[in-house]
């Protein structure tokens, strides 16, 4: 008997979310169907890749990302590099030095760095914070201020700080703004109503509903987006219909697989090439279950997740 394809598509969609300005402006969502579903119908906007870099510069201790960014100092040159990675999309800078656990780097002083990043940059750019949810609310208010225009994306407001982050990112000075929250989806529609209480459109959210590398609790970050999206698409819930995107990168270099020397483990082979294969493996897991975005490291990995995903549009 012949195999007969009946397509299944929904009336209710994704938001489509918009960064960056101009030409390299990139939309994120407006798919209505399951995700990498393009054989049940066109997806308007195929996923998209972000390069990660820190404020203090990308790590030098890897070959493959030291011998990328040779010859770029300062944040503006290391910014610029990052755009001119093959398969990127945006740009994705974390501000580490702002931790008060750490450096501890004042919000002006973020705010005049983040001003000479988007600058420089040649694509969108996304701003990480320094994951101390008092330190963000003040950091993205300021931050949000001097890149009025740009369009860019704050990334991540939490429940502790969201009022801060959301009302200063969109309705003041018209950014957009990442709701995160800890891998459960009843925690993610709560804070999307919280920001949605505000007065903020959800044409200005998306979503970070948490990760973990692949093989270290990932079953997880795949159960809660698969029910997110099966709620938004399948049981038209408005607020779960934010575009998801997810910081891939700070996991999957952070595991053993990745830091464990060659030496320590000779059977494990090469250090590099793990700390690749764990980003690519998480990347490719989290776009399966329904990341509308992904942010790497590796000149490696972003050239083969964004294979990846044209080989499957």
């Amino acid at each position: 008997m012949p195999f007969k394809s009946v397509p299944q598509k929904f009336t209710a969609s994704i938001r489509e979310v918009v960064i960056g300005t101009g030409d390299t402006a990139v939309a994120l969502g407006g798919e209505n169907v399951f995700p990498l579903y393009s054989f049940d119908s066109p997806i308007k906007n195929p996923p998209r890749v972000g390069v990660e870099i820190s404020d203090r510069g990308p790590d030098r201790n890897i070959p493959g990302i030291a011998a990328f960014y040779a010859g770029a100092e300062g944040i503006a040159e290391v910014v610029k590099r990052a755009g001119e990675m093959p398969g990127a999309d945006f740009v994705s800078l974390v501000l580490e030095s702002a931790d008060p656990n750490g450096e501890n780097k004042s919000v002006e002083d973020c705010a005049a760095l983040c001003k000479e990043a988007a600058g420089a940059s040649i694509l969108p750019l996304v701003i990480q914070g320094s994951k101390n949810a008092e330190k963000d609310g003040k950091l993205f208010e300021k931050i949000a201020e001097v890149l009025q225009g740009k369009n860019v994306l704050l990334l991540s407001a939490k429940e502790e700080n969201h009022k801060a982050v959301a009302v200063a990112a969109v309705l003041a000075y018209g950014q957009k703004v990442g709701a995160e929250s800890a891998v459960d989806i009843n925690l993610a529609k709560q804070l999307n109503v919280l920001i949605s209480q505000l007065g903020v459109g959800g044409g200005n959210v998306v979503m970070n509903v948490g990760t973990a590398a692949a093989g270290y609790g990932f079953e997880y970050v795949a159960s809660t987006m698969d029910r997110v999206k099966a709620a938004a698409l399948a049981q038209n819930d408005a607020m779960l219909q934010m575009p998801i995107v997810t910081p891939v990168a700070g996991d999957a270099w952070a595991v053993k697989e990745a830091v464990v020397s060659e030496e320590e483990i000779p059977e494990w082979g090469p250090m590099e090439q793990r700390g690749i294969d764990m980003e690519i493996s998480t990347a490719a897991a989290a776009l399966t279950a329904g990341s509308n975005a992904v942010i790497l490291r590796h000149p490696v990995s972003v050239a083969a997740i964004s294979k990846f995903i044209s080989e499957l549009m």
